[in-house]
């Protein structure tokens, strides 16, 4: 891919978040796609990618403004730098209670495309900073 057509796949991927597109959002990985959880494990696939966003948006309201997308010269790995505005909807196991608590966080993520598709994406944002934010 194009170093273009990679950043559009990039903010198509963060458009179809926004517009709480699932189906769309899914349609952007790659079927065994990576997934680097921030301060978490790892995990692989489309089945569990699409697990882990459900239960996210069980827990979570969250939107990305900001977004700065910046692509190597092959096309096939970019970064992403964004703020996340949140509320938190739902107690998250093992996370503080949830009592509707609103946070913005900078975050950041990496993405490797293959064949026109993410193949992995590794999130990270300060996790210290949204306990703080939500009260914990």
């Amino acid at each position: 891919m194009s170093r273009a057509d990679t950043e559009s796949l990039i903010r198509d991927y963060y458009s179809a978040f926004n517009a709480g597109d699932g189906e769309g959002f899914l349609a952007l990985l790659s079927e065994d796609v990576i997934h680097d959880i921030n301060q978490g494990g790892r995990e692989k696939g489309k089945k569990a990618f699409a697990a882990f966003l459900d239960r996210m948006n069980r827990s979570y309201e969250e939107q990305i403004v900001d977004l700065a997308v910046m692509v190597n010269d092959s096309g096939s790995r970019a970064a992403a730098e964004f703020i996340v505005l949140g509320k938190y909807l739902k107690t998250d196991a093992g996370l503080p209670p949830a009592m509707g608590q609103t946070y913005r966080l900078p975050a950041g993520a990496f993405f490797e495309v293959e064949d026109g598709r993410i193949a992995r994406i590794s999130n990270f944002y300060n996790l210290q900073d949204w306990l703080k934010q939500v009260g914990a």
